[in-house]
């Protein structure tokens, strides 16, 4: 049997790779890519996340051999732009999945943590009695002011968030940019949730979508990593946007230790503890017990 514990954790791996026009198949115990120029192996056991985008296919061992690695994999659009599915975590374990439900179900607890994550973000204190709209607030308040403070760092007009999904290259190349490194940004924040046992859709700031708590924990890093990031490449050129974005969000990712990051930050953010369950990561096909039955 396959032992999940001597498998990289998220934090010693890399962080994505982003592969097009290819097809993804197994060969013998790895993952490989053949594209119109060859073929190229794909480091499965030290990979987070692969992003298969436009032109992309996918053969059931492939799929299979990287599930069993603990590789997330997402379909997104051109240039990691858009996100369209996911594959499931590395995780069997759902004792993070009952905390987060329990403290997103009670709307003192959520607000709480939707203030924590603020005082993360910002480092500054807000009056515990805030609702969760006037937390909302404050915080499109202080992202309007990091974008004004980026634009003169670099010299880069600012307009305004303004971009059409339908029609990506009517936007300004600073909106394109920030567009693609957030994506990037969710992306690895997604597969960090997942690993960890966390719910996708289970936010406290957002809600109401399948990703609404990838929102809230890719929000955590904006300020830090994605904005300045959009800032920095427009300013060295408007051109070949996406691709350069992938290349320096990887670069700063990993100086960042981002993957090193998430779950602890995450686990602090939400007061999480260890439940005493069975090792369902070494037999995911193990049955829980009943409600108010005894753990064996």
């Amino acid at each position: 049997m396959l032992d999940l514990h001597i498998l990289p954790k998220l934090r010693d791996s890399l962080s994505y790779l982003y592969i097009e026009h290819a097809v993804i198949q197994r060969y013998r115990q790895a993952v490989e890519a053949v594209d119109a120029n060859g073929k190229t192996a794909i480091p499965v056991a030290s990979l987070s996340v692969l992003l298969l985008g436009p032109g992309t296919s996918i053969t059931h061992d492939a799929i299979k051999l990287l599930a069993r690695n603990g590789c997330s994999v997402l379909w997104v659009g051109e240039g990691a732009t858009r996100f369209y599915a996911q594959g499931t975590g590395e995780t069997r374990k759902a004792s993070r999945l009952r905390q987060q439900a329990a403290l997103v179900s009670d709307m003192d607890s959520r607000r709480q943590v939707a203030i924590r994550m603020y005082e993360f973000r910002f480092g500054e204190p807000l009056d515990p009695d805030l609702t969760l709209e006037q937390i909302r607030g404050h915080e499109g308040a202080r992202v309007r002011n990091t974008y004004q403070f980026m634009s003169r760092r670099f010299g880069v007009k600012w307009r305004g968030r303004r971009y059409d999904r339908n029609e990506w290259d009517a936007s300004d190349p600073l909106n394109r940019a920030l567009s693609a490194a957030n994506a990037l940004l969710n992306g690895i924040c997604h597969a960090a949730i997942v690993s960890g046992g966390y719910a996708p859709g289970l936010g406290f700031v957002h809600s109401g979508k399948q990703l609404s708590f990838v929102y809230d924990i890719a929000d955590l890093y904006k300020t830090e990593l994605t904005i300045p990031i959009a800032f920095e490449v427009v300013a060295m050129s408007t051109t070949d946007i996406e691709p350069r974005i992938r290349r320096l969000c990887r670069e700063r990712f990993k100086e960042a230790k981002l993957l090193q990051r998430i779950l602890p930050d995450i686990d602090n953010l939400l007061n999480i503890h260890e439940e005493p369950e069975p090792d369902y990561d070494e037999d995911g096909a193990l049955p829980g017990p009943l409600i108010g039955e005894e753990l064996w």
